[in-house]
């Protein structure tokens, strides 16, 4: 008989739980407090607590309280995967902005922004300056009289196309850029990639560039912010001294700047309120999870955490490949080491010492994107094969290596092989610029091509034999 699997959060990861889950032959049901999306899902339906059932250390059971029109259900699964992410509860440090109480104008939480026409003719101070602050502070200097964006620590500003017109993750996101990174001191790899961003935008001139440079911050990916600062319509702004009744005081400046909307872009902290700290307790931004996903010291690994990870690089794939993982471990076909050793690596994770190699990612969650998913692949024998790739299809092994690391290469082997994975790979540049060719025209070819396609292979045969040495 399929176990049944309780997913709390049907946001991607958790829709990737289930994919996964049905995939294995497993019977999840879905809670999310919310009304959104459809299918085995319990709607509008609160979890209220997840708890060990008595012959926990035997069956691996949990019990699972749920809430829904003020109605208490409970049931029993033999395993729980919680998938409520790490943006869940809106974080509003108002203790860290003097005179706020007194401000009579209207201020709120990023989360709450719905629409920009509540910006027309006023004058806006948008705080933070991430994804969201910043896409609010561009959306808003289109209708307003007058915008501005503080931040304390400035942020790498970068445009979703590439050189040459490329999208940024297909030419950054690779298996022979990923090696290259990891193989250079920090330094260099710092320097490089501020060198390389700074190409598009001089930090510096627009007030962005962020006052910690050495270790890895999330990029802001913006490409109207440049233009809307030149022609005055966004205003680069340091952190707020004082809020007063109508207007605001930053730092480094006695001028008073006139406010009607104050937006907190400031982030989000999480937590698991259903869970008892025994089971899965947070710390300074993170959880003791054995590769993000695992609590250690259960008796049984039937709990798995999916989603609590910041990589470089997409979350949807990411999400799915720990649950890819997570659901074989929770069916038993796959096991985790010793607890000992478990807890071993976590707190080895949590002293954060850098590496001195590659990019430093020192700040909780963090992760390297290519570097996490090929080691779960690993568990479930699905990561690509490049050297035996080399010999009996080098084609598609140069477009793994040197291509863009799409979610295709994780379908080549292993359980959810895909057969299609293999075309998809060899054509995603076509559909990539299919929208956009709307006008076709003869391109010559380079005299160079030639040369570069033997370089390519020989890079390849280099870095396997690295990789493999």
């Amino acid at each position: 008989m399929a176990k049944r699997v309780a997913i709390v959060g049907a946001g991607v990861s958790g829709l990737a739980s289930i994919k996964c889950c049905l995939e294995e032959g497993l019977e999840p049901t879905c809670f999310e407090r919310s009304d959104d999306l459809g299918g085995l899902w319990r709607f509008t339906t609160k979890v209220c607590s997840v708890t060990k059932c008595s012959d926990f250390t035997v069956s691996g059971q949990w019990e699972v309280v749920t809430m829904r029109d003020e109605k208490q259900e409970s049931a029993v699964f033999d395993a729980v995967m919680v998938c409520t992410g790490f943006l869940t509860n809106p974080y509003l440090p108002l203790d860290s902005f003097p005179g706020i109480n007194a401000f009579k104008g209207q201020y709120f939480h990023s989360r709450q922004y719905k629409h920009p026409d509540i910006f027309k003719d006023k004058r806006v101070l948008v705080i933070g300056m991430g994804n969201s602050g910043t896409d609010i502070a561009v959306e808003a200097s289109h209708l307003a009289e007058k915008v501005f964006l503080s931040t304390t620590g400035g942020g790498w500003v970068i445009s979703r196309i590439f050189d040459s017109g490329y999208p940024w993750d297909m030419v950054f996101m690779t298996r022979f850029q990923n090696m290259l990174r990891n193989s250079l001191p920090t330094p260099i790899v710092t320097w490089l990639m501020m060198r390389k961003i700074n190409n598009w935008l001089n930090h510096a001139n627009y007030g962005l560039i962020p006052e910690e440079r050495t270790q890895l911050k999330e990029f802001v990916l913006n490409d109207e912010l440049p233009g809307r600062i030149i022609t005055g319509k966004v205003f680069i702004r340091p952190s707020i001294k004082e809020v007063k009744e109508n207007s605001v005081m930053f730092n480094n400046t006695s001028k008073e700047e006139p406010i009607d909307i104050i937006v907190f872009a400031t982030g989000y902290t999480f937590a698991f309120p259903f869970l008892d700290e025994s089971v899965v307790k947070v710390e300074d931004g993170q959880a003791s999870l054995y590769k993000y996903i695992f609590p250690a010291h259960l008796q049984k690994p039937t709990l798995a955490i999916i989603g609590l990870i910041k990589p470089l690089g997409s979350m949807i794939p990411t999400g799915e490949t720990q649950a890819r993982w997570a659901v074989r471990v929770l069916k038993g076909v796959n096991k985790l080491p010793p607890p000992s050793v478990m807890i071993e690596e976590i707190n080895a994770r949590r002293e954060n010492k850098p590496s001195w190699f590659g990019l430093c990612y020192c700040k909780a969650l963090q992760s390297d994107y290519i570097t996490y998913i090929d080691e779960l692949l690993t568990y479930i024998n699905a990561k690509p094969k490049l050297f035996s790739m080399l010999l009996t299809d080098p084609h598609l092994a140069l477009t793994v290596f040197f291509g863009p690391c799409s979610p295709y290469q994780f379908r080549l082997t292993g359980p959810g092989k895909w057969e299609g994975a293999r075309n998809a790979i060899m054509t995603q540049w076509d559909r990539t610029f299919k929208v956009t060719k709307g006008r076709v025209v003869q391109e010559s070819p380079s005299p160079f091509e030639s040369f570069l396609k033997l370089f390519s292979f020989l890079a390849l045969l280099v870095a396997i034999f690295l990789i493999v040495l």
